[in-house]
C-alpha cells in the first residue's frame, strides 16, 4: 500500500493569507488562551499562549489556479487557523487530525467533486484514502471537519 502524505497550505499561500486572505480581510491575530485550534501550517493543535489568526482560505480556488481545473460552484472559501507568524510546517509530513470522525471529499482533476466518505477511525481514514486513490479519476482529497464542514488539508495522489 502507498503512503498518503497531508499537504499543509503551501508557505507562500500563508503569507499571501497572513497580508490579505482570501475574501480580502487583513487578518487579526490573538493569543490562544485555550489551545487546540487545528493549526493548517503545520498541521497540529495550537497550543496555550500561542499567536494564531483565522482567515479565509479557498483551497480548491488556489488548487484549481495552479493546475488550470475551473471548479465552477464547487468553488468555496472558508475559515481556517494559522500561526499569525512564519513556522517551521508540519514536523513528520504524516497524516494529523485523525483522531475524530473526518470526511474525505474527492475531486476530480477538472474541480469537481466526486463524492465523499465519513470515516470514523484512523485505520478508517487511511482505508478510505485507499479507496479514494483506488478511482482513477480522483485527483486530490480534501481532509474535512464533520462537525463544521471546514477544510482541514489535501492529500494527492501517492
Amino acid at each position: 500500500m502507498s503512503t498518503h502524505i497531508a499537504r499543509p497550505i503551501a508557505a507562500e499561500v500563508l503569507r499571501e493569507l497572513r497580508a490579505g486572505d482570501d475574501a480580502g480581510r487583513a487578518p487579526s491575530p490573538f493569543t490562544d488562551t485555550e489551545g487546540g485550534a487545528p493549526l493548517r501550517c503545520c498541521l497540529r493543535r495550537s497550543r496555550p499562549g500561542e499567536r494564531i489568526a483565522l482567515v479565509s482560505y479557498a483551497p480548491l480556488r488556489r488548487w484549481a489556479a495552479g493546475t488550470g481545473a475551473e471548479p465552477g460552484a464547487y468553488d468555496e472559501q472558508g475559515p481556517v487557523f494559522v500561526h499569525a507568524q512564519e513556522c517551521t510546517g508540519p514536523g513528520n509530513g504524516g497524516l494529523a487530525f485523525t483522531e475524530t470522525h473526518r470526511v474525505l471529499r474527492r475531486y476530480s482533476a477538472d474541480g469537481r467533486i466526486l463524492g465523499g466518505q465519513l470515516v470514523r477511525t484512523p485505520e478508517g481514514f487511511t482505508e478510505g484514502l485507499h479507496n479514494a486513490f483506488d478511482d482513477p479519476a480522483v485527483a486530490l482529497v480534501h481532509v474535512r471537519a464533520v462537525e463544521y464542514g471546514c477544510f482541514l488539508y489535501e492529500v494527492g495522489r501517492p
